[in-house]
């Protein structure tokens, strides 16, 4: 359904934004001024913008809401416990039962501790690496995303590429300190991780990565090659499932690729739409919160005002019941599949350079003839195609990010259909700019 002009009520809170705001956005969806929409609300598989102009959306909120937006069963469970209050900062009943939740979830998970925000829970994990292993160094993989933290942003995306394992910081800010402890590495290249993993081992603190690093799915051996080689070594492996978690499978990445680390970062999913995070891992690594040992050299304190927030809790956990149903997971891979084998077959067709990569419930398409396993490869593909490509997209009513379509259980054959219209006049924009 192509767009309407914007009103003159969008269009002044589009100046507002501007001038309020720098480059007009939150730091998120940063479209160009004439391109810039503001979002008024949402509902299932679809977001409205001010002037009314309705869109399928597959950026959902970067993730979270797997169920749609403003689900019933999400709705109705945070109305009713409103009225007991919004936050205590103190152990309330829901974060007690989500948190046994999770246990029951994930494969690695002894204990919890909940924060706000998927950057938080990465940075307390590598904390709780070092805090372990008494190191300070920490392996990340070039490309991958942890969050906003120093750590997470160093080799972010680099746009020139250093010698491994050198980092290369990702942003203004960043202490020289903190390129001194991280060694970066390829994803998907098990024998040169290892040959660093092996250089490194006394300074090691741990390994952190995405288990699906941004779009990239492993390669067959590769998460299992490094929890071998992080085991032989006795060093925390940590899997970033902040994306994975409860969207793969009910137990994640872990469960879906059957690979299961020391600790792991939960966000998105989990917390139903509400800023929560968490940190589930083995005992003898999250020990090291418990007040206890306050005073020892192995008490890591972690405090936040919100975290474990009640609200945010009975979102989580109404969220967590509906994706416990019969067949929910199949009905989203099938979606997933709908979608991203028809932008592959409509691509093919029309024969333009393109690899459509990913898992079925998250996935992007390159415009490069060469394949995509790792960040390096991802630099192939054309950014000025991409651009042509989205913004025909969003034209034709089709939201999403800059990159990634996250599927939802909200979207139904009506949306595949008007989805993959949408695609092929896309696709066709983009076969008649190269002839």
């Amino acid at each position: 359904m192509p767009r309407k002009e914007r009103s003159q009520q969008e269009q002044e809170l589009v100046e507002k934004a501007f001038r309020y705001l720098p480059g007009g956005t939150l730091g998120n969806v940063s479209p160009p001024l004439e391109q810039a929409i503001i979002l008024r609300g949402g509902r299932g598989s679809k977001v409205y913008d001010v002037s009314g102009n309705e869109y399928i959306d597959y950026l959902l909120g970067s993730g979270p809401m797997i169920l749609g937006h403003a689900h019933p069963s999400v709705v109705a469970a945070v109305q009713e416990y409103l009225e007991h209050g919004s936050t205590f900062f103190a152990t309330n009943e829901p974060s007690v039962l989500l948190a046994e939740e999770i246990v029951n979830a994930v494969p690695c998970a002894d204990q919890v501790r909940f924060t706000t925000s998927g950057t938080d829970a990465t940075f307390q994990c590598l904390r709780l690496a070092r805090a372990f292993r008494r190191r300070d160094v920490i392996l990340k993989f070039e490309g991958g995303y942890h969050g906003m933290h120093d750590y997470s942003l160093m080799s972010l995306a680099p746009k020139v590429l250093a010698d491994f394992p050198k980092p290369t910081p990702g942003s203004a800010g960043i202490p020289q300190a903190i390129a001194d402890t991280v060694l970066v590495a390829p994803f998907n290249d098990l024998k040169t991780t290892t040959d660093i993993i092996e250089k490194h081992r006394d300074a090691l603190a741990g390994v952190i990565v995405e288990p699906f690093q941004r779009v990239l799915s492993p390669v067959p051996g590769f998460l299992q090659g490094l929890r071998e080689i992080t085991q032989r070594y006795q060093i925390p492996l940590i899997f970033d499932e902040v994306v994975t978690g409860f969207r793969f499978a009910y137990g994640g990445a872990q469960e879906y690729y059957g690979v299961m680390p020391d600790l792991a970062a939960y966000g998105k999913i989990m917390g139903g739409g509400f800023p929560l995070a968490a940190i589930a891992g083995r005992e003898e690594f999250m020990r090291a919160y418990d007040p206890q040992l306050e005073g020892t050299d192995g008490y890591v304190p972690q405090v936040g005002t919100l975290s474990g927030n009640p609200l945010a809790s009975v979102a989580a956990l109404a969220t967590l019941k509906e994706l416990q149903k019969p067949g929910v997971y199949q009905r989203l891979f099938a979606t997933g599949r709908q979608l991203r084998e028809g932008l592959a077959d409509l691509l093919r067709q029309a024969e333009v350079p393109a690899q459509v990569v990913g898992e079925n419930p998250l996935f992007d398409v390159y415009f490069t003839d060469q394949e995509i396993i790792d960040y390096r490869s991802t630099l192939s593909s054309d950014g000025k195609i991409l651009a042509r490509f989205n913004r025909t997209l969003l034209e034709e009513g089709v939201f999403r990010g800059s990159q990634k379509f996250y599927v939802s259980l909200a979207h139904d054959e009506q949306d595949v259909k008007r989805t993959l219209d949408a695609f092929s006049r896309a696709v066709e924009t983009i076969r008649t700019g190269l002839a």
